[in-house]
């Protein structure tokens, strides 16, 4: 009887360092500048990502060392997920802590790190470095209202 993965039998707590940095899919929605519109209670993401942001590759390029550049930077532990809201309804942390599983696309779960850019969840290609902004409120002109969309399910055809 083959063994269930490691994210249908382990909490977040409960997995390793190197269990915990695979759930990533790569996908860079958690990299990208946002704006909380506290009228509303909303946050709205931009298609702007952050300065250490390779929006080709969709990895961060100093990720050990990013918070002596972007101090602000969220570093994700299970103890912060559930506060995390403006997480993408498709992220693996936020669908393991709501007992979600994994969706059908993850790299985990197909064997390909191409798979979350396939399937078209990604932002490879989509945005613009938040350096080349004039002024960081400029971010407001690439609001990206398409990125509320819950892709989380949607079935891959790889």
């Amino acid at each position: 009887m083959p063994r269930k993965p490691f994210w249908e039998t382990k909490t977040l707590a409960e997995m390793t360092p190197s269990e915990w940095e695979s759930l990533c899919d790569g996908c860079g929605l958690c990299c990208l500048v946002r704006f909380e519109d506290e009228e509303f209670d909303e946050v709205i993401p931009t298609r702007v990502h952050c300065r250490l942001f390779d929006g080709q590759a969709c990895r961060c390029t100093d990720y050990e060392n990013r918070k002596d550049y972007v101090p602000d930077c969220i570093k994700l532990t299970p103890g912060n997920i559930e506060q995390l809201a403006w997480m993408p309804a498709s992220c693996a942390y936020r669908r393991l802590n709501e007992r979600k599983t994994l969706p059908a696309w993850h790299p985990l779960v197909t064997g390909d790190p191409e798979s979350v850019h396939k399937a078209g969840v990604s932002i490879r290609g989509q945005t613009i470095n938040e350096d080349s902004l004039r002024q960081p409120e400029d971010a407001l002109d690439y609001a990206a209202w398409d990125l509320h969309d819950d892709r989380g399910d949607e079935p891959y055809e790889g």
